[in-house]
């Protein structure tokens, strides 16, 4: 499974150039995980991939993340844990609050008692800084968030910033770890995950 989704993450969501990302800085590939997430095989490996992740980590309740590239994510691991025997709720962060009617940053809190342990989701994680922000929304409504996900970690500072504020950092790959799945690993894998 982890070999396929590699391949998918690769054909769809993954492109070599000249890019700026979100956090400002630039880099020499682009990470959307939306195509694959959005995708029917892709959405079943991601919520597999990280159901069995949750499963090793034990005693969350459900799932957050910060709309819109973690909606993908939080919908397949909540459909798949449903089959699983083990049903996680999800919850979708607002980069604004509602505006009206309960006014607001998370949909689906009602799924969940005060002091819920949920794990956080994340598409893929750059700097942290949408995670730590997702972080502050979740703990400011009582939930406890007790674990860190993300699809890929691209290793540019993520990973200690969440440290740093006590949380740890669990991906399903790394950039290297991405191109050597999807590429079966062997020369061709290493030379692309070198960049050369």
């Amino acid at each position: 499974m982890r070999r396929r989704l590699a391949q998918l993450l690769l054909e769809k969501s993954y492109l070599e150039g000249e890019f700026t990302l979100t956090s400002g800085k630039k880099s020499d590939y682009y990470f959307d995980c939306k195509p694959t997430a959005l995708h029917p095989e892709g959405a079943y490996l991601i919520g597999r991939l990280l159901v069995e992740e949750l499963k090793k980590l034990g005693g969350v309740d459900g799932v957050a993340g910060m709309t819109l590239g973690a909606d993908p994510l939080v919908s397949a691991v909540t459909v798949v844990s449903y089959l699983e025997g083990m049903p996680l709720a999800g919850i979708i962060v607002r980069k604004n609050p509602k505006g009206h009617g309960t006014n607001r940053y998370l949909e689906g809190l009602t799924n969940f008692a005060p002091g819920a342990r949920v794990a956080l989701l994340e598409d893929v994680v750059t700097t942290g800084g949408t995670l730590l922000t997702t972080i502050e929304r979740v703990q400011a409504e009582g939930l406890t968030v007790a674990a860190v996900l993300c699809v890929l970690d691209r290793e540019e500072g993520g990973r200690a910033r969440l440290a740093e504020a006590g949380f740890e950092l669990h991906a399903l790959f790394t950039r290297a770890e991405l191109l050597a799945a999807g590429t079966g690993g062997g020369p061709e894998g290493q030379r692309l995950a070198e960049g050369r």
